[in-house]
Order: structure tokens, then C-alpha cells, then sequence
């Protein structure tokens, strides 16, 4: 397989976990395929490690500029390319024609069902792109989406055949839970950084805060699950803020006890090695959460309001991770409460087997190779 990757958005270096997921699934995806991929002339495409081709513009109106058309199919007969990949359904259009007048089989990657998350945003539009997704994810050969639930949905409301669709989620690129000595390093920093002492219960919450779900659960948070814990005199502990966008109303670490502002960090896993209990309240938006797939792969205990655990099965997880109906703070805090009391447990293999990287893509691989067999 010769494959192209469109992506119509800057994703190196990766930092949000959209980027992330372009990023690592392109890097796992080229070690198996050869991998070609056209994107944004703001990438530092020096970091993909395959070959980068940039082309979009930056603004808005490269979705839809008939010229990339003709760029792309010349490139595709010079190379020999076999697939082409869209993340996202926006270039659908593009793919379609690419398929059309290429030969080529279309892939679309799907992160979520885009037109029920810009729904539950209040756009009006929704209904328009959830016919053209359904165009789209029709006219594809082969459907990636992010979690069972999108998979399912999909076949059923876009009329999908199930044989042209996969489940290709979220992973990690840990094979086990860091080593103790990664740990303890990594609570050194922390500690010493924030000042925090040493029979403080680390929690952490990051991501982007300029998606609404993630600032309304931060509020929710600091205004609504925070209160349970400082009425508990028994509970010593500090909750860590980490993300991009941080709005500056939340910047006051006197207005809200016990809580952190680290804003955006370089290295995030230092905060993953050291806290002890992830803090999810996401309760809107779709797809799996990057987040919390990382905070399992570290080994927290994780805590998360239903929405937001969408995607990950509850058995392979063991004990580590908690599902609390979407908005029951009580039931939230106690929750915390009790892995507070609770002594060390282990993230099971069986979540690494799941949701390690290489097998991942691994299962992409042989579902592509299979499809094409019997076709």
C-alpha cells in the first residue's frame, strides 16, 4: 500500500490531543505503509519523520479550493499512490473526486461524528453537515472511527455496510506503566515547582480551553467538585490545572483553594508520573478523550462523568477507572474518596493490548490488507 494523508490542520509538533491523534496514528501508520502526507504550510514537518508534503493555506477557504484537486492527482500518478486518507470529513468532496478520477481507495478518519459535536455546540448548521458526513463516510471504501459507539452510530443512521468499517481508536505509546525511578523523578519536579508537600494528594486535569466541553468541566471543577473536598478536613491535597488557553479568570489561585494553575506545560508527562488520581467532569462533545486514555496508560486512578468516558471499556481497566453519571458531583467527589482510602493498584494489561499504539495499527493494517483480499 502507497498511502496520502490529508490533513487540513497544523498537527506537528502535536499538543493538543487532536494533534496528537493525526500525529501519532501518521507515525505508527508509516512504519507499516509507505506514507505520503499533504497538510498546512505552518507544520514543522521536519518532526513527521516520513515524507511532508505542505500545501493548504492556512485559512478557511482551503476547504474549499478546486486547485488542490489538480496538485494532488499529479502527484498521485507520479507516486503511485493506492489510498488516501481524510481526517475528518471535510475534504470529502476532495477524496471523492480524487476517488473518482484516481483509482484510489478513500479512507475517512473519523475523530467523532463532527455534525453531533458542532450539535451539541449549538450550531444550527448541524443537520446540513451530518447529510454531508453521511455522503461522505457512503462514498468512502473504508470508514476509521475513534470508539465503538461512533462505529455503531454510523452504520446505523448513515446506512454503512459493516464490513467497510473499523474501529480505530486513541492510544498510548506505553507498552506498561512507567518504572518507580521515572516516578519519583517526576514527583521531585513537581513537588519542588508548586511547592506541594509530600502527604498531598496530587489530581490532575489538562487540555485545551478554548474547546467549551473542556472549559465548562474545568468550571464545574473548581466551582462545583472542589467545594466536596475542602469540606473534607480529612483529605490533603492540591489539583493541578495544566492546559493551553487557560482563561484568566482562573488564574487566581487565592479564589480557588487547593487548586493549581500550571497553564501549559512542556512536558506533561511529568505531571501524569506524578498525581495519583486523574479529575475528568467532562460531560459534552463526542469521541474518546485523549486525556483520560493517557492518564490510564500512567497508571492514575481516573475518575470521569459519562460523556467523557465514552470509548474506553470499563473492562480493561480493572480498578482504576470510575464512571459517574454526567453532573452527580456528590457521587463524583466520593468516588475520589474512596480511591483516596484505597491502596495501589495496577492498570491491567489487557488496556495496553487494547490501546497501545503498534497494535493499533497492527489491527488498521490486516483490516485494510482483508477488505482488499475479498474485494
Amino acid at each position: 500500500m502507497k498511502v496520502l494523508s490529508l490533513v487540513s490542520y497544523t498537527f506537528l509538533p502535536a499538543q493538543t490531543g487532536g494533534q496528537k491523534g493525526i500525529a501519532l496514528f501518521n507515525k505508527y501508520f508509516s512504519q507499516k505503509v509507505e506514507l505520503h502526507c499533504f497538510t498546512t504550510k505552518a507544520n514543522q514537518n521536519q518532526l513527521a519523520g516520513y515524507n511532508t508534503i505542505p500545501l493548504f493555506s492556512g485559512t478557511k477557504l482551503r476547504y474549499i479550493n478546486l486547485f488542490y484537486f489538480f496538485k494532488i492527482r499529479k502527484y498521485i500518478r507520479k507516486n503511485n499512490i493506492t489510498h488516501v486518507v481524510i481526517e475528518h470529513p471535510y475534504f470529502g468532496w476532495l477524496g471523492i473526486l480524487l476517488k473518482t478520477f484516481c483509482g484510489i481507495k478513500l479512507i475517512t478518519h473519523s475523530h467523532n461524528i463532527e455534525s453531533l459535536r458542532w450539535r451539541d455546540l449549538g450550531k444550527w448548521w448541524w443537520k446540513i453537515l451530518f447529510r454531508y458526513e453521511k455522503i461522505v463516510h457512503r462514498k468512502s471504501d473504508y470508514n476509521f472511527f475513534i470508539t465503538d459507539e461512533d462505529r455503531g452510530f454510523a452504520i446505523e443512521h448513515f446506512h454503512l455496510s459493516t464490513e467497510k468499517c473499523i474501529t480505530v481508536t486513541y492510544g498510548t505509546e506505553l507498552k506498561e506503566i512507567p518504572f518507580a525511578k521515572e516516578v519519583d523523578e517526576a514527583k521531585k519536579f513537581v513537588w519542588e515547582k508548586h511547592q506541594i508537600k509530600d502527604d498531598e494528594i496530587i489530581m490532575l486535569f489538562n487540555g485545551a480551553f478554548n474547546y467549551d466541553p473542556n472549559l465548562k468541566a474545568l468550571d464545574q471543577l473548581v466551582n462545583r467538585i472542589n467545594p466536596f473536598f475542602l469540606a473534607n478536613s480529612n483529605l490533603k491535597y492540591k489539583i493541578i490545572i495544566c492546559g493551553k488557553y487557560l482563561p484568566k479568570e482562573f488564574s487566581c489561585e487565592k479564589t480557588y483553594p487547593n487548586i493549581i494553575f500550571a497553564g501549559f506545560v512542556e512536558d506533561i508527562t511529568l505531571y501524569l508520573r506524578s498525581a495519583k488520581i486523574f479529575l475528568n467532569p467532562v460531560s459534552e462533545g463526542g469521541g474518546i478523550k485523549t486525556k483520560l486514555v493517557e492518564a490510564l496508560a500512567y497508571n492514575l486512578s481516573c475518575i470521569s462523568f459519562a460523556t467523557g468516558a465514552l470509548g474506553i471499556p470499563k473492562g480493561i481497566t480493572g480498578d482504576k477507572f470510575f464512571v459517574v453519571r454526567n453532573d452527580d458531583f456528590r457521587v463524583f467527589a466520593e468516588c475520589v474518596f474512596q480511591v483516596c482510602r484505597s491502596g495501589r493498584k495496577l492498570i491491567p494489561d489487557s488496556f495496553f493490548k487494547t490501546f497501545y499504539w503498534g497494535n493499533i495499527i497492527d489491527n488498521c493494517v490486516s483490516f485494510l490488507k482483508d477488505s482488499s483480499k475479498k474485494k
